[in-house]
């Protein structure tokens, strides 16, 4: 409250207790109280502050009594509440044992016994007692049977029990009276069940209850749409879903890349190639040019001549050259494959779709001993092991210097990632 609210307030006040003050000065008023012989004489003010005065009294002496007994109740709250924080703290250390032991103790004090169940099921299952785990949270589906049931699904998911989960969530989802955490949960879940629709009509109410925020949302976005890509049946379905998509979400890479590969897998990878064509237009995306490079379409030799038209502004990245290797054998041309092939080599020994291209450029040449060795250094790159370079291999290593520029005309380091244009 401001001060002049205050001062106000003071007046108001004064002004009623002088008012008082005149009507009781001409008039006190007169009580009289006889009880066995005694006899009580008092005015009507005199009586109302002895009252007040014995009121107070009694409470006073009722709170001495309770006193010893709220001692006990706020020592057992103290220790809970100190039990319920070291018990938070040592699951955030990864001391999960203690913490579980601190926070069962914790849930004897009924206030905290939902949110210490909770954490103490959590803590359980991080140290592999899933049985526990869902013990506690049967304990605590009697104080907070949403939140227990949203715990009970994570943890069913984490252990790879998708199915379960969505069938544990499946009834709340249906009526609409999933929190959050509940979609967020039902996505995930059906994304490990391999039921990418299911996710995606889950999508919606997470969006409106703003949990994740835009940045974790729209990946979660992504990652549903490209798997509703990937799954799509037909041709027909396939362009449905890619339609109903928005211009942002096609520039995505990761639903362009689901889109691409689908379209091959049903037979059309022409109108996807167009798409990736065009993304690296606007921004270069070295998995995009692997999958342009693998999944070309019958018309090689017109998407070599766009990709060899990439390579003046790109001449020393590694997917491009691999990508090169593969159109130009396509194309007949296993000579320059090799080239391109060996190049991409030399920058980076440790490409293994640069080693099995070049297997198959040497297959294709006629060369079953070289591309053996290829073969065998892309396995060993695959297992994180280093390949096997002869001279051969490393004819070509001069990595050309080139001014790289981005969207605004300022020079680029050759390391620094690429942006999108604003």
């Amino acid at each position: 409250m401001k001060p002049w609210r205050w001062l106000l307030l003071l007046i108001v006040i004064m002004l009623i207790g002088s008012l008082a003050w005149n009507w009781l000065a001409a008039d006190p008023g007169y009580v009289l109280i006889r009880i066995r012989g005694w006899r009580i004489e008092a005015t009507a003010v005199g009586a109302l502050l002895v009252l007040i005065a014995l009121w107070l009294v009694a409470a006073f002496a009722w709170w001495l009594l309770r006193w010893p007994f709220g001692a006990l109740s706020r020592r057992h709250r103290r220790i809970s509440r100190e039990r319920l924080r070291d018990g938070l703290v040592a699951m955030a250390e990864g001391r999960n044992a203690e913490a579980g032991r601190a926070l069962e103790r914790a849930a004897m004090h009924a206030p905290l016994r939902a949110p210490a169940l909770l954490a103490a099921a959590e803590a359980a299952h991080r140290r592999g007692e899933s049985n526990r785990a869902f013990e506690l949270l049967d304990g605590a589906a009697q104080y907070s049977p949403q939140a227990a049931r949203m715990l009970r699904a994570r943890i069913l998911r984490r252990e790879g029990r998708a199915e379960e989960a969505l069938a544990l969530l499946s009834p709340e989802a249906d009526a609409g009276r999933l929190p959050p955490s509940g979609w967020h949960e039902l996505v995930l879940s059906a994304l490990a069940a391999d039921q990418p629709r299911r996710a995606r009509i889950a999508l919606e109410p997470l969006r409106k209850s703003n949990a994740l925020g835009a940045h974790g949302y729209a990946a979660l976005e992504t990652r549903v749409l490209a798997a509703n890509l990937a799954a799509a049946e037909d041709l027909q379905s396939l362009q449905s879903l890619w339609n109903a998509l928005s211009r942002t979400q096609k520039q995505a890479p990761e639903i362009l890349l689901a889109y691409t590969r689908a379209s091959a897998r049903v037979g059309a990878p022409t109108d996807a190639l167009n798409e990736i064509e065009a993304a690296l237009k606007r921004e270069w995306s070295p998995p995009l040019l692997a999958v342009y490079g693998e999944l070309a379409d019958e018309n090689a030799a017109a998407r070599l001549r766009v990709a060899e038209g990439w390579l003046p502004a790109h001449p020393n990245d590694t997917a491009l050259l691999v990508a090169l290797g593969r159109l130009r054998l396509r194309a007949g041309q296993p000579q320059r494959a090799r080239d391109a092939l060996r190049r991409a080599l030399a920058l980076q020994s440790g490409c293994s779709d640069g080693w099995e291209t070049l297997g198959e450029v040497h297959s294709a040449l006629g060369d079953p001993t070289e591309a053996l060795r290829c073969y065998a250094n892309a396995l060993r790159v695959s297992r994180a092991q280093p390949a096997i370079i002869t001279a051969r291999d490393t004819a070509d290593t001069g990595a050309f210097a080139v001014e790289e520029r981005d969207q605004h005309g300022v020079p680029r380091l050759p390391d620094q990632p690429h942006t999108a244009a604003r």
